[in-house]
């Protein structure tokens, strides 16, 4: 879920918390993880979401789109979480399609390079 949005909101979170220590002990992860994605040296997770969402209310709508209210003020941020976790896994079945439908296409592609050798 690398998204240059996610990453600048989650700079927002950071310095409304007084910094990546503060956060990473809030939501209970380490300081590294958080710096990691803020740097993009790791993909923003669902993971990290749903603890900003959870513990921290902040609203998925605003963290993941960038619309709306930034701190939930709704009962309605069960069912966004539930929806990012339906779309989470559609994407990941989705990835592993992918991956079996490219070990196809390497399969057919050895299969005709070794029969244009042979012939």
């Amino acid at each position: 879920m690398a998204d240059d949005g996610i990453v600048k909101r989650l700079k927002v979170i950071v310095k409304d918390h007084g910094g990546q220590l503060a956060l990473a002990g809030a939501i209970g992860v380490d300081q590294g993880f958080i710096s990691k994605v803020i740097n993009k040296k790791q993909e923003v997770s669902y993971y990290l979401i749903s603890k900003l969402c959870f513990q921290l209310k902040y609203s998925p709508e605003w963290l993941i789109l960038g619309t709306g209210e930034k701190k939930i003020t709704k009962a309605e941020s069960p069912k966004l979480i539930t929806e990012i976790q339906m779309m989470r896994t559609e994407l990941d079945i989705l990835h592993a399609r992918m991956r079996a439908f490219e070990m196809e296409i390497k399969e057919l592609r050895d299969s005709t390079g070794q029969q244009q050798q042979a012939g």
